[in-house]
């Protein structure tokens, strides 16, 4: 299901821009913004704003009061325990955010536990050892500086998807709260000590590894390098310290700036692997001993290999951004491993492995999701780091290296995101799906080959005979469409198919330049 249209009718509480959207304009300190947009498919994303940007915010605290309202209120009317734990990431604004979300949930008669700066994977570890149903944790990950989000979830080990979010925003757009007046609030102390125990309880890692640690000035940097320590690597801190104006890059494993620190560093130093930690630390990525960067999907196929081996016959989930080796890789297949292709996004992944009962999800974005006996069915960039060190451990005569060099080859783009307006990003999608399933009706060829197949779960994912294959789908959190291509023959025919793509693209006037290319 698609979020509602932003054309809502408003009735109990009016909910527009503000002309002149400035911190001391009577207004914007009386009247409650919230743009619909924020509300994304699985979680809520908005421009809160800093000092000297001359962007109009999207989002102010009184609109955010509101959103705690209407959490509260859907919690409530479903029934559940109105238990919650709150967390917030390291940004100039977000303790003040997460006060105002507060209030609300107060305000709703949820019971609060605060357990101060964290990681998204600590409030959702919190849900289980606070015995909390739902989670509210402040961050916007890795986006710039300015922007600010939510990501919730009443159902552990489960987040937010589609119908949730949409059943949210129509509570906060129309005002239509259950005001209960029965909250209360905790600040849990140390709970920090607690997530970093329950980490590394068991785990040692007897091979001596050298471990670049890469946080990008997030807020991972006050917990990964602890986490890496107390299992036994040696660690390489690389922008670790916190700062919210992320001065050298966004910490984002996708983004080839930081990949592009996280090799320099392991080259100079001579570690046997980089990892790189996003915003919030649900995400991890990975650099090889020789500065190689691994994308996600790669590192996806690794420990699947590593976990099936262990594990034989294991379920995994992935998102169709993921590379085709999944399905065709012969290890994985000695294994018995089975594969799923799912729809992209942290919620549809980590509710997909639910599902299936499998062992283990993984999105090319880097969020990977462990069921037992490794994780609790949540994304942890901390847990995929140390299932990352252990395969390290299994495999005492390769390197980071080898073992990527033992996968098949192929040919894979990062992933590349065209700008488009929310506003108009889905239907953009949709006439894309249209257009190449209308090519493939009439026998026509895409990247000079017939369409061998299709894949519509989340976008479109075409793939010629043989093998290449290009995605394009609507960002599920930012004013972007999403494309990737992949192919198993060569650099050659990856390029053809972004091209091909990207042509069909163009005949859509709403999608803008790339933020990066192949």
């Amino acid at each position: 299901m698609r979020p509602l249209p932003d054309d809502v009718e408003l009735d109990r509480v009016t909910f527009k821009p503000v002309a002149d959207a400035r911190p001391n304009t009577f207004e914007f300190e009386t009247t409650p913004l919230v743009k619909p947009t924020g509300f994304r498919e699985y979680d809520a994303r908005w421009w809160f704003g800093h000092p000297g940007s001359d962007k109009a915010p999207e989002l102010n605290l009184i609109g955010v009061q509101a959103l705690g309202m209407g959490l509260g209120t859907m919690i409530r009317r479903a029934g559940i325990a109105p238990n919650i734990v709150v967390g917030h990431d390291f940004r100039s604004y977000s303790l003040s955010i997460k006060l105002a979300l507060t209030a609300g949930l107060m305000a709703a008669g949820a019971r609060v536990k605060d357990i101060g700066l964290a990681l998204s994977p600590m409030a959702y570890f919190a849900q289980f050892a606070l015995d909390c149903p739902s989670v509210a944790m402040v961050t916007a990950s890795h986006n710039e500086n300015g922007w600010t989000g939510v990501k919730m979830g009443s159902a552990r080990p489960l987040t937010f998807g589609p119908d949730e979010m949409a059943e949210l925003k129509r509570i906060v757009l129309a005002g239509d709260f259950d005001l209960a007046g029965e909250g209360s609030y905790e600040f849990v102390e140390n709970f920090r000590e607690t997530y970093l125990a329950d980490l590394t309880k068991g785990v040692k890692i007897g091979r001596k590894l050298k471990v670049v640690a890469a946080c990008g000035n997030g807020t991972a940097g006050a917990f990964a390098p602890q986490m890496l320590e107390a299992i036994g690597c040696e660690v390489v801190p690389l922008d670790v310290e916190l700062d919210h104006t992320f001065p050298r890059y966004n910490p984002n494993p996708e983004d080839m700036k930081m990949l592009h620190a996280i090799r320099d560093e392991v080259l100079r130093t001579g570690a046997d692997v980089g990892l790189g930690f996003d915003g919030d630390g649900d995400r991890c990525g990975v650099v090889d001993n020789e500065g190689s960067e691994i994308f996600a999907d790669k590192v996806g196929v690794m420990l699947a290999r590593d976990i099936s081996g262990e594990h034989p016959g294991s379920r995994f989930v992935v998102d169709v951004k993921s590379t085709g080796l999944f399905m065709t890789d012969p290890v994985l297949k000695a294994n018995g491993a089975v594969t799923d292709y799912w729809k992209t996004g942290h919620s549809h992944i980590k509710r997909r492995v639910k599902e299936l009962d499998a062992i283990a999800g993984f999105e090319k974005s880097g969020h990977f999701f462990f069921n037992p006996p490794i994780g609790r069915g949540y994304d942890d960039g901390l847990v995929t780091a140390i299932a990352v060190c252990r395969m390290l451990d299994r495999n005492p005569g390769k390197s980071m290296a080898d073992l990527y060099r033992d996968l098949p080859l192929t040919f894979g783009s990062p992933t590349m995101s065209p700008h488009c307006a929310d506003e108009v990003k889905y239907d953009v999608a949709d006439r894309v799906v249209k257009r190449f399933q209308a090519m493939r009706e009439k026998g026509e060829t895409v990247a000079g080959q017939k369409i061998a197949d299709l894949v519509t779960v989340n976008g479109v994912r075409v793939v010629a005979e043989d093998g290449t294959w290009g995605l394009v789908r609507a960002s599920s959190n930012k004013p972007e469409l999403v494309v990737v291509v992949e192919s198993p023959v060569s650099e050659e025919r990856k390029r053809q198919m972004f091209f091909a793509v990207d042509a069909v693209l163009r005949e859509n006037p709403e999608v803008g330049a790339y933020n990066q290319t192949i």
